[in-house]
């Protein structure tokens, strides 16, 4: 039975991977953990298959081997769906361990990344919270939109909408709640593990260049390249800082 209201009882999981035998064991697998799995080996179909199937969450190799000779890699594949304006949660699989790699795949508009080999435990856990997480704002929206400001910026709870001076800014499920959690303590340093637990809501096990890559990707499209917006406090986290009071 499922015990959250907030994640379908059989959520869709669309997995893009190299079509190896192994990808075949891994949707197999999935279903018999309850989710309505599907794959999709090559990686220029992704588009076509996650507006037709309209998935609760993508799985992406991060290294793909398409059959339609595109050359695609996983990166390239999650740029393109960004870019079409589809913001379905995206969690890359990949061998490599390097920080660079994470970052990357996180920076090109990725949710989540896990390594292999995984535990499946953990896959599904981490599918369940950016589930949750990228349904989170409809969801708890109150009847009266709760609004968040600070220097510049304004969040809208009910509508997931966010302005800098003006100016409409369209931010991904994970950058509008790491920006929520940021003006909810304006004025407060706020700690990376602090935003890990709140933000994913799941043990990273202690992967906080996950939180500096999208604080780096939400600087960006805020504009904030100069970090007058969201400060680093060297060894302790970030903060926003509050605007006076009666502004």
């Amino acid at each position: 039975m499922n015990q959250d209201p907030s994640v379908p009882e059989h959520p869709s999981v669309l997995v893009i991977e190299d079509g190896s035998g192994t990808s075949d064991m891994l949707v197999m697998a999935l279903r018999f953990l309850g989710f309505d799995a599907h794959l999709v080996s090559m990686g220029a179909e992704t588009i076509h298959e996650v507006r037709r199937r309209q998935p609760d969450a993508v799985l992406l190799d991060l290294t793909l081997s398409p059959l339609d000779g595109t050359g695609l890699d996983g990166t390239d594949v999650c740029g393109r769906l960004r870019a079409a304006g589809i913001d379905t949660p995206v969690i890359f699989l990949s061998a490599r361990t390097a920080v660079e790699d994470k970052c990357h795949a996180l920076a090109m508009g990725g949710d989540d990344y896990v390594t292999k080999p995984f535990d499946l435990t953990e896959v599904s856990a981490r599918i369940r919270a950016l589930i949750r997480r990228a349904r989170g704002v409809v969801r708890t929206a109150p009847a009266a939109s709760r609004r968040l400001r600070a220097a510049g910026v304004e969040l809208d709870e009910g509508t997931h909408e966010v302005w800098r001076h003006g100016t409409a800014v369209p931010l991904s499920a994970t950058e509008f709640a790491l920006l929520k959690v940021l003006l909810e303590n304006a004025g407060q340093v706020i700690s990376k593990a602090h935003i890990l637990d709140t933000v994913w809501n799941y043990g990273f096990q202690g992967e906080s260049g996950v939180v500096e890559t999208y604080v780096y990707y939400l600087r960006r499209k805020l504009g904030d390249s100069g970090q007058s917006l969201i400060r680093t406090v060297r060894g302790a986290g970030y903060i926003v800082h509050a605007d006076p009071v009666g502004t």
